[in-house]
């Protein structure tokens, strides 16, 4: 009996003993796992966080794309304008460029026109002087050469439409400066003091047709009137540019 109760009392203590180990090794296994458990928690609350933390940067790096899209389109938009005008105004430099350039050469054609007609003068003073001798009554005026003689020199007393055989040779002489320069202009004047202008005419025209028939001058380049001498009485014969050819160039350039 005793031993029976000797061996239950063993029996109980080593149960209780048993008991006590498990329950121990329980709370360590629940401490164990708690430890798990928090640390399983602060990782998913740090992923939340680090999610959310993405999200936001996400929703900005959106956003700054967005925001440099945008300029982008404007800064292409500004180059296309850019260049467009650029480009309008390149076009506008090339006009104007050759504007000023045809405006030189219209300037530069009236400038050698003139040039030409002053240098025409010179040689046309110097051709009479040689022709009809250095005194010779010519004079420049105005670009234009004028050669002049006494009137009674080519008709008696001034009067009549017959030349005199005397002044052919003068005539002749004229004639000679007059197809060394055939690009002049040929005015035969007759002045008279009486005021007949119908006689001065006549006059000039017959030194006209003297010079034309006789002499192969060109009849287009001679115009021949009569003036009033006021009083004084002469013949006079001019050579001048050809201002209607120059002025024809001139406005051809212009409408070019």
């Amino acid at each position: 009996m005793t031993r029976f109760i000797l061996c239950s009392a063993i029996f109980l203590i080593g149960l209780t003993s048993i008991q006590a180990q498990k329950k121990s090794e329980l709370i360590e296994q629940n401490q164990n796992l708690k430890y798990k458990l928090d640390s399983i928690s602060r990782i998913i609350s740090t992923s939340q966080r680090n999610e959310k933390l993405a999200d936001q940067r996400s929703t900005e790096y959106q956003s700054q794309v967005a925001e440099l899209q945008d300029a982008n389109a404007t800064l292409m938009k500004n180059l296309n304008s850019f260049a467009a005008l650029s480009s309008q105004n390149s076009e506008n430099i090339n006009k104007t460029m050759a504007a000023l350039e045809r405006k030189e050469k219209q300037l530069k054609g009236v400038t050698d026109a003139v040039a030409s007609n002053d240098s025409t003068a010179v040689v046309i003073l110097t051709n009479t002087k040689q022709v009809l001798g250095e005194n010779a009554k010519v004079g420049v005026a105005d670009g234009s050469v004028v050669i002049s003689e006494k009137l009674d020199y080519f008709f008696t007393d001034g009067v009549g439409i017959t030349p005199s055989s005397e002044s052919r040779a003068w005539i002749e002489n004229v004639a000679k400066v007059a197809n060394a320069n055939p690009k002049s202009v040929i005015t035969i004047a007759s002045l008279n003091i009486t005021g007949e202008m119908n006689i001065a005419i006549q006059q000039a025209t017959a030194i006209a047709s003297i010079l034309i028939k006789d002499f192969g001058v060109d009849g287009e380049r001679i115009v021949a009137v009569g003036k009033d001498g006021g009083l004084r009485e002469s013949l006079q014969v001019k050579f001048q540019p050809d201002y209607k050819a120059f002025y024809d160039m001139a406005k051809g350039d212009v409408k070019n």
